[in-house]
């Protein structure tokens, strides 16, 4: 995909504030105890922000799972990203899909609220990152 720095830049504060606003989900919808939302929404919140990177970076994903790799690849191998961050972001995606689609396991409150916090600071880093160049 090619992009116009005018367009690059555009998605990038445009995806940012999707993440704002998937992470501002997640903590309501953890008030209300709603844990498979709630882990959609971190998910979701933390994928806007990573895409946001990628996008930053001319790095272009067609799946969920081409982001993570992407991710991995040239933020978290590199260093750019710490293992924490990446680890966290396998686990939103393990917990997005299980409360999604699995059938015979409900999300609970101890799976989910512990990771709201990391994964504000996640979206934060990632923010740092990307002011950064």
């Amino acid at each position: 995909m090619s992009l116009t720095p005018e367009e690059r830049e555009t998605i990038v504060a445009y995806r940012i504030e999707k993440a704002h606003t998937a992470i501002t989900h997640a903590e309501g919808n953890a008030r209300l105890g709603y844990w498979e939302v709630t882990a959609n929404r971190l998910y979701y919140a933390c994928y806007y922000a990573v895409s946001a990177l990628l996008i930053q970076n001319g790095f272009h994903a067609q799946t969920h799972n081409g982001v993570i790799q992407l991710f991995g690849l040239h933020f978290v191998k590199t260093g750019k990203v710490s293992r924490e961050h990446g680890k966290l972001y396998n686990q939103l995606f393990s917990l997005r899909l299980t409360g999604d689609y699995n059938d015979s396991y409900t999300l609970s409150e101890e799976d989910v609220l512990p990771l709201i916090i990391p994964a504000r600071e996640m979206i934060s880093f990632i923010e740092q990152l990307l002011q950064q160049g």
